[in-house]
């Protein structure tokens, strides 16, 4: 009696397994201009993501309304909805809502564009040259990891407490991942496409901007999205120090007075703004580089 086709069937499983999964993933991919690869059911996500929010508001309100947790510790949606109804029509400590969401928005996109500035030529300097790389690498590493409340003196000592301290203490949070972020994108890229371009006749600023920056784009883009939410994470900190407009004195200002209320109306909304600059990145990198993810 002889078991050779069972074990040809069980050797088949796991190739039949990989197709099933091949098939899979073949129907995930990319049909459309601008539509990126990803894993099967990928795009089917937003129902699910939907329904997690609308769980999650409804746990929040059961608990608040069956007195699990004090209003003051955790007031409910409804009330926190009605707090931010009456900022909306009668401001926060004597100035408009849309004042306070314009300051905090123009003290972290104006470190955002400095750290833009300065970081992705240095961080593309950085992956170029070994010089440049053994110059500042330390100096990055060092002060990267350290939190920007630690440094939040020295600003104050050194700049005063205008605007310049504020934006300086928010730049230094969005420059280590900007300037990381360009540097890995230069090394992402394969020595052999730099030697066709030279071979094909390319001068070294076309290899550096048709080459090189094309495929460091998609890693610039990422390390863009991280670096703002760096910015907006500091903005509290940023506004600890003679600030009277702002989401994070808005924070601050109203956790000193127990309006948890108005602490959670502030935090919402920075979470919002922060989300809606990244959905805004995440459109420009489908549309600048259509070809992140297909490699």
């Amino acid at each position: 009696m002889s078991f050779e086709p069972h074990a040809e069937a069980t050797r088949a499983k796991p190739a039949q397994a990989q197709s099933h999964w091949l098939r899979r993933l073949w129907r995930a991919a990319p049909t459309k201009p601008g539509q990126t690869y990803g894993v099967p059911g990928e795009g089917r996500t937003l129902p699910i993501s939907v329904g997690a929010v609308v769980l999650a508001l409804v746990a929040w309100q059961a608990v608040t309304a069956l007195g699990l947790v004090a209003p003051l510790f955790l007031p409910s949606p409804v009330q926190v909805v009605q707090k931010f109804v009456a900022i909306l029509q009668s401001g926060y400590t004597g100035a408009p809502l849309w004042l306070h969401v314009l300051v905090s928005a123009a003290r972290v996109f104006a470190a955002f564009a400095l750290a833009c500035l300065i970081g992705i030529p240095l961080g593309l300097a950085m992956g170029m040259s070994p010089v440049m790389r053994g110059l500042f690498d330390p100096f990055l590493e060092f002060y990267r990891p350290i939190p920007p409340l630690a440094y939040l003196p020295l600003m104050i000592i050194w700049f005063g407490i205008g605007e310049t301290s504020k934006v300086l203490l928010i730049f230094l949070a969005v420059l280590a991942p900007v300037t990381l972020g360009a540097r890995a994108g230069v090394r992402s890229v394969a020595i052999e496409q730099i030697h066709a371009a030279y071979s094909l006749g390319a001068t070294r600023a076309q290899v550096l901007r048709e080459v090189v920056m094309r495929a460091a784009l998609p890693e610039i883009l990422t390390a863009l999205r991280i670096g703002v939410g760096f910015g907006w994470t500091t903005l509290v900190a940023a506004e600890m120090v003679a600030s009277t407009q702002g989401l994070g004195y808005m924070v601050l200002s109203a956790s000193q007075f127990l309006q948890t209320s108005t602490v959670l109306v502030g935090i919402i909304l920075i979470g919002l703004i922060a989300w809606v600059f990244d959905l805004s990145m995440r459109a420009l990198e489908r549309r600048i580089v259509p070809w992140k993810g297909r490699m």
